[in-house]
């Protein structure tokens, strides 16, 4: 608590405060930015205990600002385990987020498609998840300011948020797809004989990240949301070579369709 209230002072000192809705984009994601009123910018080298993001395709910028009518704070790149970060540095932006005042967190993630309905480019809601991560952001002393010991998860990712993604889709003309999002280590790919496995636990998409934030979100009994942009087809049937280029690449043609999506959910989510 003592450094969350650091960073809390120094952003409010800033000027950060009363924020409503908070987002991460995730790798290769960032046309959201495009539609912010922003009225303030800060490098995570520039925030007080901010873990640094390693990933080249992770900006690692705090933006504040407006969209739709609504105060937001934006992580523009997140933090992964296999950065070297433990879950609890991965998940503390999520709490200062918190504590800044939003009522809302929309995630967004680059995911490999094990279920063979997924295409590249495809956008697929979260509807709940795996964690194959080594533990839970939630170990060891617990944050009695934050949270219960116990939280409940056994409705992770929020209805409400979730209805308004699916009129969103109905209203842009999207096709509509939900599904299971199994978070692994990393930073390797998975072999044949692993896709098959997550398959068979009941897995549809794969990636390294979201989970130890949702799971700090529910801690906090913060509504949040996630959606996978399918960069990869992982069948291990029919597996080929990764091409991290060609995943960005994938990623940034659904950035634009993905930011439109979100400002409808923005646009539609009351805040009181």
């Amino acid at each position: 608590m003592e450094k969350l209230n650091k960073t809390i002072d120094f952003l409010k000192s800033h000027g950060i405060n009363n924020a409503e809705v908070g987002i991460v984009l995730g790798t290769g994601l960032g046309d959201l930015i495009n539609y912010i009123e922003i009225i303030k910018t800060f490098e995570y080298s520039e925030i007080p205990n901010f873990p640094i993001s390693t990933v080249e395709f992770h900006k690692g910028r705090l933006i504040y600002g407006s969209i739709e009518g609504k105060t937001a704070i934006i992580l523009q790149g997140r933090f992964h385990f296999y950065e070297g970060h433990n879950l609890q540095q991965i998940t503390f932006p999520i709490r200062v987020l918190k504590l800044l005042g939003i009522k809302y967190l929309l995630l967004s993630n680059a995911a490999g498609g094990i279920n063979v309905n997924f295409k590249k480019g495809d956008l697929v809601m979260i509807d709940d998840h795996i964690n194959l991560l080594p533990g839970s952001p939630l170990i060891g002393d617990n944050l009695n300011e934050m949270g219960e010991r116990f939280p409940d998860m056994s409705h992770p990712y929020s209805e409400t948020i979730n209805i308004l993604y699916k009129h969103a889709c109905e209203v842009l003309g999207i096709n509509y797809k939900k599904g299971v999002y199994v978070a692994v280590t990393g930073p390797n790919l998975e072999t044949r004989a692993e896709y098959r496995f997550l398959k068979i636990i009941g897995a549809d998409m794969v990636g390294m990240s979201t989970v130890p934030e949702v799971i700090v979100a529910n801690h906090m009994k913060l509504p949040c949301f996630a959606v996978s942009v399918i960069t990869d087809e992982c069948d291990p049937d029919n597996l080929k070579p990764i091409d991290i280029q060609e995943i960005i690449a994938v990623a940034g043609k659904a950035d634009k369709i993905l930011a439109q999506l979100f400002i409808s959910v923005i646009k539609n989510l009351v805040v009181s």
